[in-house]
C-alpha cells in the first residue's frame, strides 16, 4: 500500500496509525521512511478503536496544515488510484467527498450477499432515521477539506466502530458542508478478517437513533 500510494501521479503524504500491531507494522514503516520522506507513523499503545485512530490521525493532519485530508483502509479494499478522484471532487467544490459503493448501483467485489445486503440496508436505515440523502453512509474512503475537520468538534464524536463513519458524514451535513459521493468499486480484502462484532452492530443500530435525537438539541455552526 505504501509503495502504491507513492507511485501515484499526484503527490500524496501518508500517515499510518498503528496501535501496537504485533506484525511489525511500525518497524516496516520506519524502514520505509528512509525511502519516502512523505511517510509518517503515529504510534499508540493498545487497541483504542477505529474511531479514535481516525480522530488522532485527523488532529495530526490539521496540526500539519494539510488542505485535503483522507481516510482509507490499507488492505486494498479501497483502491489507492481513487485517491485522485476523491481529491478532484474536493478541488471542484465538494467539502467532503465519499468513495461510494452504492451511489451508482452496487459496486462490491468478493463480499457474500449477506454482507452486501447488511451494508446496503444499513445506509437505507440511516437515511430513514436522519433524513439525509447519502447512499453509502458507512463508507470509510473519504476526503475532507481541512475546514470540515476544523469545524467539527472531533472531541464530541462518540462512535468508535463503523458507526463513526455515519456520525462524521451526518455531522458534516448538519454543519452545512457540501458532501459529494464519488462512485468507486470496493474489493474485499484477500487476507485478514473483518472487525465487525455484535457490539459494533448494536452501536450502529441504536446509536443512529440517539445521534438523531441529540442533534435536535445541538447547535451546528455553519462552516466557512
Amino acid at each position: 500500500m505504501i509503495r502504491k500510494v507513492f507511485s501515484l501521479p499526484h503527490e500524496f503524504h501518508l500517515l499510518i496509525v498503528d496501535d501496537g500491531s504485533p506484525d511489525g507494522t511500525a518497524i516496516i514503516v520506519k524502514d520505509l521512511q528512509n525511502v519516502y520522506p512523505g511517510l509518517f507513523i503515529l504510534e499508540r499503545k493498545g487497541k483504542l478503536g477505529l474511531g479514535t485512530a481516525y480522530i488522532d490521525g485527523f488532529k495530526w493532519a490539521i496540526a500539519h496544515q494539510y488542505d485535503y485530508i483522507f481516510e482509507m483502509d490499507a488492505d486494498f479494499s479501497h483502491n489507492p488510484d481513487d485517491l485522485t478522484k476523491l481529491r478532484g471532487a474536493c478541488v471542484e467544490g465538494a467539502d467532503m467527498s465519499v468513495g461510494s459503493r452504492y451511489v451508482k448501483g452496487v459496486n462490491v467485489v468478493n463480499w457474500p450477499m449477506s454482507r452486501v445486503l447488511m451494508s446496503y440496508f444499513a445506509s437505507v436505515y440511516v437515511r430513514f432515521i436522519t433524513g439525509v440523502d447519502i447512499a453509502d453512509f458507512t463508507a470509510g474512503f473519504v476526503c475532507y477539506k481541512r475546514k470540515v475537520l476544523e469545524t467539527i468538534n472531533l472531541d464530541k464524536i462518540k462512535f468508535v466502530g463503523y458507526a463513526f463513519q455515519i456520525e462524521m458524514k451526518y455531522t458534516a451535513v448538519k454543519h452545512g458542508f457540501n458532501v459529494v459521493e464519488v462512485p468507486i468499486i470496493f474489493t474485499d480484502r484477500t487476507a485478514g478478517s473483518s472487525k465487525m462484532s455484535r457490539g459494533i452492530f448494536k452501536e450502529a443500530v441504536w446509536g443512529v437513533i440517539q445521534m438523531k435525537i441529540n442533534s435536535i438539541f445541538r447547535k451546528y455552526p455553519e462552516g466557512d
